[in-house]
């Protein structure tokens, strides 16, 4: 059953001040390779010195008996890949890929985390996304989400959010397992592991069908305490898949559960510019359809942030007025009314 008021988890995260400076015009606009310097020194020479026979060699040793030759082969296509669009082409082209995704699930810990990540800076190009999925990486890269190095974990989820961007694949991504271990990471990963399970939950929950699996595995408690903490680094990402969350009834019915409102408003009356904007179009969404929604998002303070909303900014100043008038009309079929015509205005 729900419960209206606020529930003691959101004490603890309000009262926050937002001022961050993470750029929210763009929240997940980073498209990185890994961030190793010379692979611990075993490479010496620039991508130059290796010609397209060498690179056809390297390929050779990944199915190598020898574990050695193995570990040096990925390690070196690695670094390859990892800031050469040219050389993520030629790599891919020469028949890599397949190999690659055949170590992602070798037994080895590091010659895993090796493969994640050269898949990861392979996927950095365009055409080579759908070679990668074709070849089987999906159910590799979520199995070495689960259970990999805390490094294949981040770079896994990197990889799948490099995938994701696939229309087609996002269904098959869902249904390979891949949002409860990025959720899981989202809730007890690095800050940068946290970063990466975002960037991949939010392409994913762009889909409506995913929504249901991720609420499911709790991903509203980890979100909301992000949100409310400025130091984390991440309100802007959580704020942006919190949206996407809300897009399901059983997203906000989650989101309410979990004393989503009350961060919300806080956010509403604290937050910068973008900040602002997302926190109203959460508390849109939250209020569609819902009186009992709409009176806890009144009791909470909404209103008088609203209407400084209204006069502070013009991008939003029609959206906000038009939110106060919703949320002072006192029937249900003037919330479903205003919601639907409100929806058009923010589309």
């Amino acid at each position: 059953m729900m419960m209206m008021g606020s529930p003691p988890e959101s004490h603890r995260r309000m009262s926050r001040s937002y001022s961050e400076t993470t750029d929210s015009t763009a929240p997940f606009s980073e498209c990185r390779s890994d961030r190793t310097g010379d692979l611990d020194g075993l490479l010496v020479c620039s991508d130059d010195d290796f010609s397209d026979e060498m690179v056809r060699g390297f390929i050779l040793d990944l199915e190598s008996p020898s574990v050695e030759s193995q570990l040096r082969a990925v390690m070196v296509l690695r670094f390859l890949a990892k800031n050469s669009t040219e050389n993520r082409l030629r790599i891919a082209r020469a028949g890599a890929v397949a190999p690659l995704v055949a170590l992602l699930s070798h037994p080895d810990p590091q010659m895993q985390e090796h493969g994640v990540t050269a898949i990861l800076n392979l996927s950095l190009c365009d055409e080579n996304k759908a070679p990668i999925a074709a070849a089987g990486a999906v159910c590799h890269l979520v199995r070495a989400l689960r259970a990999g190095t805390p490094a294949a974990r981040e770079n896994a989820a990197s990889a799948l959010f490099r995938l994701a961007q696939l229309d087609d694949l996002r269904a098959v991504l869902a249904h390979s397992g891949a949002i409860p271990p990025l959720v899981a990471l989202l809730e007890t990963g690095s800050p940068r592991g946290k970063k990466d399970a975002a960037t991949a939950l939010y392409v994913l929950l762009a889909t409506k069908d995913n929504v249901a699996p991720a609420v499911e595995a709790g991903v509203v408690h980890p979100l909301l305490d992000l949100m409310a903490d400025p130091k984390s680094g991440m309100v802007d990402k959580a704020a942006f898949v919190l949206l996407c969350v809300l897009a399901t009834p059983d997203g906000r019915a989650a989101t309410v559960d979990e004393g989503g409102v009350p961060v919300l408003v806080d956010m509403l009356e604290t937050g910068r510019g973008k900040q602002k904007k997302v926190a109203m179009l959460s508390l849109l969404q939250i209020c569609q359809e819902s009186d009992a929604h709409r009176r806890l998002v009144v009791r909470e303070g909404a209103i008088p942030p609203l209407i400084a909303l209204s006069q502070s900014s013009r991008d939003c100043e029609k959206k906000a007025e038009a939110l106060v008038e919703l949320l002072r009309q006192p029937t249900e079929n003037g919330v479903s009314r205003r919601c639907g015509q409100l929806e058009t205005m923010v589309a």
